[in-house]
């Protein structure tokens, strides 16, 4: 018998020499036909090819909304950076003209300011969201907090990010035909943005973050602008694992995606990474985070690591050459992240160990549930009115820290150790000749609320010593970025502890009066309090303050008792009725009327407080724009 010829030119003819055995042709025919599918499993062309790697990534154009992305934030931080190279300049020709005028005669400054800036201010800069409510919390009953409403500016902003996100992410080849191909570039997208967002969402979490002071925005915005950024984050990164789900569904099925998740590193450490942010999600929601906010924050922080190392991984074990292109952008989230860290670790090492020893803290409870807090820092530390630090306390829940706001500081001197009572950024700062400074006291208030706050109340008042030293750690300090200095007329609210961010600013302007290096002529503090016995928490520093030179002709203090414990008239409690104390709360409105009338050059009116407070205020220098006089509003606070 003859082979069978292999390059016969008519494969369809047989070879008439060609036989086959009959029993291999009865074989043939009894065993049925199994196809290539049922035997050994082939990928499907049409859908296979996309679920994995950039196969129908569009990449050109995920790298397009990527640089135009980076390009709105990085325009929009140039454009905020020269305003604010404005408004120093501004602020400085001011200073320079003013600071050696009388209150009367800085007329000019009064009134001067850009025809328009007055209805920009009262519509957007200044602005709630709607209406009045932008600080003032949601509360749905005690136990469920919705948190605050940003401004109309914050909102304008967060709807440019939002929104061009989205679009970016919807810019795709809508009419291609196989729906495959369509996930893969939505998977494509999405993942691309998911991890740009991450970026200036590491940037915009840290406390040493440079564009704080840089642009003059404070580290509340920022975290605003934080945690909506972290929320398309997530939503990019689950439309990322639906539509890679649903392509590996219909070429593999449940067990396929079931094997991928968990002997696939690739995905495995995606779909790791993709529930550590989910989780994140969850718990940040407004009610949690606010009921549980210790917990979440010490949760937030590992699970965010987690989601970024799985992250990592999963770029470099892509089956691309040499891993997906994001690669750099996880490597700058570690590197911006540890940065933050360290700079936390320097400044705390700095500020709390020297050769003189370490920080340590006394507590004393006060009466309205609160504490007053010295540390005693073993070196200088500069400190400028409005700045705030977190505290570290040892054997209290060490591992967590707290932001307060600095209310007094002292620095000693060598060799004669003599305190100072100014600010150290100001020129009237005094000390004896020949003298260095050493170290630091840095007095806090702090209210009992829940928490850590509350057990550091109870724990001081346990002690029968009738205060309580510790070891402490110092972190900061932070902000600080508003000078008043330029300001004829100064107006300061403050509500409850709010008291501590005010104090700094009254000693330093009074100071900076007397040496002529500060504008301001009229200083307006109204406090308000629950009762009067909280006027202990900072009668050593108002002592210091009264006996000011000049205080009298600069300084008037209101003070409001809403719930007096024992019955109180409208009394003057000192001789010059500078001071006064009053039943209820404050008109806010007739209060800034009564200012703005007997206005001394350009104002600045200033709150802390609960957010009820300060929405009361905001709404009456709105009101106050138009007027004919410069009136300008600072807001501090910490939403979270």
């Amino acid at each position: 018998m003859r082979g069978p010829r292999m390059d016969h030119p008519r494969r369809g003819i047989a070879d008439p020499d060609l036989t086959f055995p009959e029993a291999l042709l009865q074989l043939r025919d009894t065993i049925p036909t199994i196809t290539n599918t049922q035997e050994v499993p082939i990928s499907n062309p049409t859908i296979t090819p996309y679920n994995t790697g950039l196969n129908g990534v569009n990449q050109p154009n995920n790298m397009l909304f990527t640089d135009i992305l980076w390009w709105t934030l990085g325009g929009l931080g140039v454009m905020i950076l020269l305003i604010r190279i404005g408004q120093l300049a501004w602020a400085k020709l001011r200073l320079v003209s003013a600071m050696n005028t009388k209150g009367r005669q800085q007329h000019f400054w009064k009134v001067k300011q850009w025809s328009w800036m007055p209805g920009l201010k009262r519509s957007l800069i200044y602005a709630p969201l709607w209406k009045k409510r932008h600080n003032r919390e949601i509360q749905l009953s005690s136990a469920v907090n919705m948190g605050t409403l940003p401004s109309r500016l914050q909102a304008a902003v967060l709807l440019v990010y939002l929104g061009s996100n989205l679009a970016y992410m919807f810019v795709l080849d809508w009419q291609q035909a196989n729906k495959y191909a369509l996930c893969a570039e939505i998977r494509g997208r999405s993942g691309t943005l998911s991890v740009v967002n991450m970026i200036p969402l590491i940037i915009f979490a840290g406390r040493n973050n440079p564009l704080i002071g840089l642009l003059n925005i404070s580290f509340d915005t920022y975290n605003l602008l934080h945690r909506w950024m972290g929320r398309m984050s997530v939503f990019e990164v689950l439309i990322h694992f639906i539509a890679w789900a649903v392509v590996q569904v219909a070429d593999d099925g449940w067990e396929g995606v079931k094997h991928k998740i968990l002997y696939d590193r690739f995905i495995s450490s995606g779909t790791v990474g993709v529930v550590a942010m989910f989780v994140i999600l969850v718990l940040s929601l407004s009610p949690v985070r606010h009921a549980f906010y210790e917990s979440f924050l010490n949760t937030h922080i590992i699970l965010a690591l987690v989601a970024f190392i799985c992250t990592w991984i999963h770029c470099v074990s892509a089956t691309v050459h040499g891993g997906l292109p994001q690669i750099p952008w996880v490597l700058a989230i570690f590197i911006l992240w540890g940065a933050e860290r360290f700079a936390r670790v320097i400044r705390l090492a700095y500020a709390n160990r020297s050769s003189r020893g370490y920080t340590t803290a006394t507590v004393e409870p006060m009466p309205g549930e609160a504490c007053r807090v010295t540390m005693h820092l073993p070196r200088h530390i500069p400190v400028r009115p409005g700045q705030h630090a977190y505290l570290r306390f040892a054997g209290l829940k060490p591992w967590e820290n707290h932001p307060f706001s600095i209310a007094w500081f002292e620095h000693t001197y060598s060799p004669s150790s003599l305190p100072t009572y100014s600010s150290s950024s100001s020129s009237s700062e005094k000390h004896p000749p020949g003298t260095t400074p050493t170290s630091t006291t840095v007095s806090f208030i702090i209210g009992a609320h829940t928490g850590f706050t509350r057990q550091l109340y109870n724990t001081a008042r346990a002690s029968p010593l009738g205060a309580l030293t510790l070891r402490a750690a110092f972190e900061g300090p932070y902000a600080g970025h508003h000078s008043f200095d330029s300001y004829g007329h100064v107006v300061l609210f403050a509500g409850a502890t709010g008291i501590t961010h005010q104090l700094s600013y009254i000693r330093h302007l009074i100071n900076g009066c007397n040496d002529r290096t500060a504008c301001t002529r009229r200083i307006t503090l109204v406090w308000i309090v629950r009762d009067h016995e909280v006027l202990e928490w900072i009668h050593p520093y108002m002592e210091q303050i009264l006996r000011l030179p000049n205080r009298q002709e600069i300084l008037r203090i209101k003070i409001f008792v809403t719930r007096p414990k024992t019955a109180m008239g409208v009394n003057v409690l000192s001789t010059s009725g500078t001071v006064q104390k009053l039943p209820g709360r404050p008109n806010v409105v007739t209060l800034l009327a009564k200012e703005q009338d007997e206005q001394m050059g350009a104002m600045v009116v200033g709150v802390c407080g609960p957010g009820g407070l300060g929405d009361d205020v905001r709404g009456a220098v709105r009101g106050m724009q138009g007027l004919g006089t410069v009136v300008d509003f600072v807001e501090e606070s910490f939403t979270w």
